[in-house]
């Protein structure tokens, strides 16, 4: 006798309610002309399920429409990875977080602009059989995935090495004119498949810091002193080595990137820190911090080098270091004009080695704004008047680094009047 299948629903609605609520939600969600949101023809997904029979996990989504999936798996961590066209979902807040069967949990968001990436956590050695698509009578589609498990050798057999088809990060094409203003890169923390911290409130670290990134690039942008760019403009997933590529194609000024901690186990931490780049981090918590950071590939369902041979390739020493010293002082220059408008942390300049802060030839520095996991340091992290206060700061500070340096600025295309945006591109 076959053991009896146990089934976990993420969603919104009972089953007889999903066809109607499906054509609702997918007629409300399309924006009109020119505004940002969903795509106009993405599919909506309303529901997941869990089911396990056997050696066999069964991953069941509820779709307004049919859609193309295509899945692989991957070592160190094991995960699958089933990468669909953009998808518009609208899940039950615990999605993706229960465990069953083959598999220990699953994430899902943007990958890429018209793609979207469903990443499983696997519980064990398991591949990906083949996905079933069919329709109801209702008229929604059922997309079913397969996990069974398997032996490690089948399994590293199954696997590849990286995501067969990344994301490319492009930086935009020159312009006629020669615009020699410092160029700004801000890199919002994380983003799409992958929330970053989560607050016990439910609230992720990749809306916090985006909100943040976006009101910044707006101020110095207003100030007319300086080009800027974003490495992301919306919720989509970005590998660490293109926010790199991003500010070294673009001859990047300055590289600031922004994200939010979080330490569950002492919520009474608290207060920013600003790190810049080093081989060697300045203690055991830095050097954690930036390991955690730096699993963000893996939290997408890609893989990336380490990147530290490229410098040797790349400049001498001695250019390293004079970028170094660049991404010091700013982070000197930084601290005097945050510490008299926000809580610092007992140590406010740290090194660790992030892989975003890995350029040879940019600044840069990242600011962990505050604690996700503090109460008071999430309420001000929300707060809009605290944004515009801690964002004029930055302003101010950047300022101050680049007065009376116009040998770092770089010619450049003409600026655009709003901030420039340097998204993913899918290949």
């Amino acid at each position: 006798m076959q053991p009896r299948a146990r089934t976990f629903r993420f969603g919104l609605l009972r089953p007889a309610l999903l066809a109607g609520a499906l054509l609702a939600l997918a007629g409300s969600l399309i924006p009109a002309s020119g505004q940002d949101g969903p795509a106009r023809n993405a599919a909506v997904a309303i529901a997941a399920d869990l089911a396990s029979q056997g050696g066999t996990t069964r991953l069941v989504l509820t779709l307004s429409k049919p859609v193309e999936a295509r899945a692989f798996v991957m070592e160190r961590p094991d995960r699958a990875v089933i990468d669909l066209p953009e998808v518009n979902f609208q899940l039950g807040a615990e999605a993706g977080r229960r465990r069953e069967g083959a598999v220990a949990s699953f994430r899902y968001g943007l990958f890429a602009p018209g793609r979207s990436r469903i990443v499983v956590d696997l519980a064990g050695p398991a591949v990906v059989e083949a996905i079933e698509t069919t329709r109801t009578r209702e008229g929604a589609t059922l997309v079913t995935i397969p996990f069974r498990r398997v032996e490690r050798d089948a399994f590293r057999k199954a696997s590849v090495a990286a995501d067969p088809s990344p994301s490319a990060a492009k930086a935009p094409p020159p312009g006629e004119a020669a615009d020699t203003r410092p160029l700004i890169v801000i890199d919002a923390g994380h983003g799409g498949i992958d929330p970053g911290a989560i607050a016990a409130t439910g609230v992720y670290e990749k809306d916090i810091v985006f909100a943040f990134a976006r009101a910044l690039s707006e101020r110095l942008e207003g100030s007319g002193r300086y080009r800027i760019a974003m490495t992301r403009d919306r919720d989509v997933f970005v590998p660490l080595a293109d926010r790199v590529r991003i500010a070294r194609e673009a001859k990047a000024d300055l590289f600031v990137s922004i994200h939010a901690d979080s330490i569950s186990a002492a919520p009474q931490v608290k207060g920013a820190t600003i790190y810049t780049g080093s081989e060697k981090a300045t203690d055991g918590e830095s050097a954690r911090l930036a390991e955690r950071e730096n699993r963000a590939d893996a939290a997408g369902g890609t893989d990336s080098g380490e990147g530290a041979s490229d410098v040797a390739d790349i400049l001498q020493e001695l250019t390293l270091r004079e970028t170094r010293g660049f991404s010091a002082g700013f982070a000197g220059k930084l601290m005097g004009q945050l510490a008299p408008v926000m809580e610092m942390s007992a140590k406010p300049h740290r090194e660790a080695g992030f892989k975003v802060l890995r350029s040879p030839d940019v600044p840069s520095v990242l600011v962990e704004l505050g604690y996700l996991s503090s109460k008071s340091d999430l309420e001000k992290l929300q707060s809009e008047e605290w944004r515009m206060r801690v964002t004029g700061s930055m302003a101010k500070a950047i300022d101050l680094f680049f007065a009376g340096r116009a040998t770092l600025s770089r010619p450049g295309p003409a600026a655009p009047r709003k901030a420039a945006s340097i998204a993913p591109v899918s290949p």
